[in-house]
């Protein structure tokens, strides 16, 4: 038995999708981090399948996209409770949602990760927590007893719906639990749907299958007469006989890779900050798997924290700006509770339940409703708090051309560093001069908009703007309206909540 301690600025528990870009984001800050994980090794398992446009947005913002696209499949549509909505007529350059298993998924981030330098330590579990003024020390459990002791100035539990981070740390996770029982399999078929994604419901139950890799296939049926644990085990028999009493056949369905379990429960934990110890993902929030959202979810998490803790454990920002996580993120979370709530109780029997679905297909016909509940799963109508009235404000930025000195680009490879931009489209020389006190930790970039309009979600427009603020992760803190003189006060206000005070002359 040996005990050891180490000193790193964060530690992240969890090497799934949200701890490895909750690292990446860390690590293109310049800041020390190890991924702790107590699995021995990736599991291969597929889990979630695929990437939602804001999520897609994200990795173009890093540079990273084309990995995800050359490994995945595009598709045009997306879904709520198995009605299906259009995906190509929202204002973006990744409207298509990219179906790529959660392993693939991980593989892709895992490389990127290691390319930064991240570390991460298999056969760790986070076994107990201390918290210090200055840092956290966080206990890890390892191989044949062995046991460390992380000494880290943060520690974000990214360890999924059972996290040990989120117990020891005291959050409460309140929420409704499980009232269905829902049987996943991928698998080969022999005579499968002639649709590629193909769903149906039935007196006994619901069933869909889908094609996601060359051979492969999901199927998933759920059922309503009895809700089992889930960590009671399903075996592909199960799946099997579950398919045949639902559907009348099993469409010659066999060799399985991956079965799996899984119900309706929601839960959020009660906040997400314990002053040195952060939740993010599933650690901070469950529901029920519709739509596709909980993978991009926590990737989403990641890149709204990943900024701002690296601002905190740098010096630059107050320690406070992480509370500004919770607040932005937790309403997020809480109406992905609320949809998927939603979707579940459209997938239960009945007359009242298939009338319900009756009037829903229809109002999805109209482009409005299709807008509304698109941009609800993708993420793309998200729009953060803010005081300031510019329609662009708290909202992700379009990703528009524009004309530097040194050629053409678009605004998302202003990005490619995760650092804040300052974008001035008209030449201030004042919002220069405002800009040199955080020029240490925000990029001044002068262009001019190749649009005169730039889209506002769902679809309107407004001027392009005379200048604008872009955190890291692409949300627009401040914005001066087109023909405007941009305000040097109302820039030092953002430049300073946002990013910290100015750099002493």
């Amino acid at each position: 038995m040996t005990d050891t301690k180490t000193d790193t600025d964060v530690v992240i528990a969890g090497a799934g999708p949200t701890g490895l870009m909750l690292a990446c984001e860390l690590r293109l800050a310049g800041v020390d981090v190890v991924v702790a994980d107590r699995l021995a090794a990736r599991t291969g398992e597929s889990r979630a399948g695929g990437m939602h446009a804001r999520t897609m947005e994200v990795l173009d913002q890093r540079g990273v996209l084309d990995r995800f696209l050359a490994a995945g499949t595009p598709r045009p549509i997306g879904h709520f409770s198995g009605l299906w909505l259009d995906f190509d007529q929202f204002e973006t350059r990744h409207s298509r949602s990219l179906v790529l298993l959660q392993s693939h998924i991980e593989r892709l981030l895992e490389e990127w990760a290691t390319e930064l330098g991240v570390r991460v330590r298999w056969s760790s579990e986070v076994t107990g927590i201390r918290q210090h003024d200055s840092d956290v020390e966080v206990d890890v459990g390892g191989l044949e007893g062995s046991r460390s002791t992380l000494r880290a100035r943060y520690l974000v539990g990214c360890d999924g719906g059972r996290s040990a981070v989120r117990k020891l740390a005291g959050i409460g996770f309140p929420g409704t639990p499980a009232t269905v029982t829902a049987l996943l399999g991928d698998v080969e078929l022999t005579d499968p749907p002639a649709e590629s994604l193909f769903m149906q419901r039935r007196p006994g139950g619901d069933f869909s299958v889908f094609a996601f890799e060359p051979g492969w296939y999901r199927v998933i049926t759920t059922k309503y007469d009895r809700v089992a644990g889930q960590r009671e085990p399903v075996t592909f028999e199960e799946l099997r006989e579950s398919l045949v009493r639902i559907a009348g056949t099993d469409f010659g369905m066999h060799s399985p890779r991956w079965v799996s379990r899984f119900g309706d429960a929601a839960r959020q934990a009660e906040r997400y900050r314990e002053r040195r110890v952060l939740l993010a993902g599933d650690a901070a929030h469950i529901h029920f798997p519709a739509g596709g959202q909980g993978l991009n979810l926590g990737v989403q998490d990641a890149v709204n924290l990943g900024w701002k803790l690296a601002s905190v454990v740098h010096g630059r920002a107050p320690d406070i700006l992480l509370d500004s996580y919770h607040a932005e993120r937790y309403p997020v979370a809480k109406r992905v509770l609320h949809n998927t709530r939603a979707q579940a109780a459209l997938t239960r029997p009945g007359p009242q339940t298939d009338a319900l679905r009756d009037v829903l297909r229809s109002l999805i016909a109209y482009d409005d409703v299709n807008r509304h509940l698109g941009g609800m799963i993708t993420a793309l109508d998200l729009r953060y708090p803010t005081s300031d009235d510019h329609p662009l404000t708290g909202r992700r930025v379009p990703d528009v051309d524009l004309k530097t000195g040194d050629g053409r680009c678009r605004v998302f490879e202003l990005l490619r560093t995760a650092r804040p931009v300052l974008l001035d489209l008209r030449g201030d020389t004042a919002l220069a001069a405002t800009a040199e006190s955080w020029a240490d930790r925000v990029d001044l970039v002068e262009a001019r908009s190749a649009a005169d309009h730039w889209p506002v979600w769902p679809v309107d427009e407004t001027p392009a703007p005379a200048a604008l603020l872009i955190r890291p992760d692409g949300h627009v803190a401040w914005a001066a309206p087109a023909g405007t003189t941009p305000d040097p006060a109302a820039l030092r206000t953002a430049l300073t909540a946002w990013f910290g005070p100015a750099t002493a002359d």
